[in-house]
């Protein structure tokens, strides 16, 4: 049996009486950008909005305003166009469809780089269960997606079906190319921020991401997570229908591959190998993160019959509030270091299915959508 924390005092949150909204996408990469563009164009304008506004807060940690964010933003770029022209040209398209400066929503794709990482936003909690730890048989992943409170109201869900990539279902905020969510080949990615101290420029790590989710294989998802010349790295937390579950910890130059063997894997903000622990920035800032994990990886081994309901029952958990798995940000001090849970989410890879909370999930109702094709 599940022993979830105690209900300490939460504050007020805002509070979604409906789904995240849907938006269906088809055809070449610039089109589907524009078509987003177009029906997000008010949150996509609204998520540049607090982007400049978090810069300016944070000048005197950065020295950096938003003309200077975009001159940065633009040194990424002949890295991404050169591997991944195509993922460019969605961010072309989106900028196109809401009517924005391209450079804004390069900006808003680059922006841990630019901010050299400055952001450390550390509360991100994925795991995984496998066949072997479900009641009926299937592959689950869960994922919980924190970040700056202000981009709540931006979220949505992509369902996209690409002319020469697999269909997906992702979720996304504002004018960030679509990431975490799964494919047609069932295979799954989940990312998380990391701190390695070898970052450099070159392609962006939201770029991988999205390459990542047009992977047919294992192998491919993987590989692609490990593509030379990009500028830094996340753990990319990949599952495959198969069962097979891998933690990719990546930095600008360095890896390593982690192996789920017995049926659960977990992942939040910190590296877990001995070979990526040799190149993590400021790890004593990265307490909270570890401390999720060891509750995440507890709560997953209280039952060996896991179920959507349990997952979701996890990603309630209020244990080391502010700095739990359901983040309510209850501290708001450094504009740098705010965030709360804006959306989380357990993916059925079996029956294809993602089933999303936006917002906090102790005060939100779960959705569910269908990955068809």
């Amino acid at each position: 049996m599940l022993t979830i924390g105690p209900k300490n005092e939460i504050p007020n949150t805002p509070i979604h009486n409906t789904p995240p909204p849907l938006i269906e996408v088809s055809g070449t990469h610039r089109e589907m950008g524009c078509q987003i563009g177009e029906a997000r164009r008010e949150q996509i304008l609204h998520s540049i909005a607090n982007a400049h506004v978090l810069i300016d807060q944070s000048y005197d940690q950065l020295e950096l305003r938003w003309e200077g964010a975009q001159i940065q933003a633009r040194k990424y770029l002949p890295f991404a166009e050169e591997r991944y022209p195509q993922f460019v040209d969605e961010m072309r398209g989106i900028a196109e469809g809401a009517n924005v400066v391209f450079d804004d929503v390069m900006v808003l794709n680059a922006m841990e780089a630019v901010t050299m990482d400055a952001l450390h936003l550390t509360r991100c909690t994925s795991f995984a269960v496998n066949e072997q730890r479900t009641a009926d048989g299937h592959i689950l992943v869960a994922h919980t997606e924190d970040w700056v409170p202000e981009d709540e109201d931006d979220v949505y869900v992509i369902s996209a079906k690409p002319n020469d990539e697999p269909p997906f279902l992702a979720m996304t905020y504002g004018g960030l190319l679509p990431n975490v969510g799964f494919n047609a080949y069932r295979i799954a990615q989940l990312i998380h921020s990391v701190y390695p101290t070898d970052s450099r420029i070159g392609i962006p790590r939201l770029v991988v991401a999205r390459a990542v989710l047009a992977a047919k294989r294992i192998s491919g998802a993987i590989g692609r997570a490990l593509l030379p010349h990009r500028a830094a790295g996340y753990n990319h937390l990949i599952v495959h229908e198969s069962g097979e579950m891998y933690s990719i910890e990546v930095s600008a130059r360095k890896f390593d591959i982690l192996h789920g063997t017995d049926g659960y894997m977990v992942h939040t903000n910190h590296y877990l190998s001995s070979t990526m622990k040799e190149i993590e920035s400021d790890p004593e800032e990265l307490i909270s993160s570890r401390v999720r994990f060891f509750r995440a990886n507890r709560l997953l081994r209280q039952s060996s019959l896991h179920t959507i309901k349990t997952l979701q029952a996890i990603q309630k958990d209020h244990v080391n509030l502010p700095n739990s798995i359901c983040n309510h940000a209850i501290e708001w001090t450094d504009p740098l270091d705010r965030e709360k849970t804006i959306n989380a989410m357990v993916i059925d890879l079996t029956a294809r299915e993602m089933h999303i909370v936006w917002g906090n999930p102790c005060q939100n109702a779960y959705h569910t959508y269908h990955l068809d094709g």
